[in-house]
């Protein structure tokens, strides 16, 4: 997908790229097709289209893939198509997002409640919350699953679990404001003795 993002295309096209992976590498299926370029990635949700994308066009995508041997790959990126540097705006959305994936990874440990996450979580500004994405976690097996942690806007005081070793969790960002294009980020971890160990390796952007 990284290399096919390249000006010109369409969404459909650069979305077909990780389905075809997929399918020769032994995976199963794809839950959704939720990947948007420039004004349609915001509002988020949108599935991918037709729409042809344009040089400097922020791609966003979440995978929500069931992979080889019928385990979930749940990740997300954004970058730029044909790789340009990021404008201005597109660097502050990134760079918040960026911060509020390793702020809330580094929470991560076993023993750690639900509501302790909570109170320690990355807060959203203002500007990016009526754009936010609910969940700051969830788990992940053979799709997402149980526990499902809201962000601290919308975290209900009731929710009540603990952060067990072996758990695989996902954690999420997508950050947003009126008239911007989104940054949708995501990564997948396994909960050890020591922390959090991320399961994905494609590096995030620049900048």
């Amino acid at each position: 997908m990284y290399e096919m993002s390249e000006p010109g295309r369409t969404e459909r096209e650069i979305w077909a790229e990780l389905h075809f992976e997929n399918a020769r590498s032994g995976g199963e299926w794809l839950e959704t097709k939720l990947l948007t370029a420039g004004p349609r990635t915001n509002p988020w949700y949108q599935e991918c289209s037709d729409y042809v994308i344009k040089s400097g066009e922020m791609i966003s995508f979440d995978t929500d893939m069931i992979g080889p041997y019928g385990y979930c790959a749940d990740l997300s990126r954004s970058w730029t198509c044909g790789h340009t540097a990021m404008n201005a705006k597109q660097r502050e959305l990134y760079s918040a997002a960026r911060e509020q994936i390793e702020h809330n990874l580094g929470l991560l440990k076993p023993g750690l409640s639900f509501f302790e996450f909570n109170e320690k979580s990355w807060r959203i500004p203002d500007k990016y919350l009526p754009y936010r994405y609910t969940l700051a976690l969830h788990g992940t097996g053979m799709c997402d699953e149980w526990p499902g942690v809201f962000l601290h806007p919308d975290f209900d005081r009731n929710c009540s679990g603990i952060i067990e070793e072996n758990m695989v969790l996902n954690v999420e960002s997508l950050i947003a404001e009126n008239g911007s294009e989104s940054i949708k980020l995501e990564t997948q971890v396994l909960i050890t003795a020591g922390g959090a160990e991320r399961l994905d390796t494609f590096p995030w952007e620049e900048v």
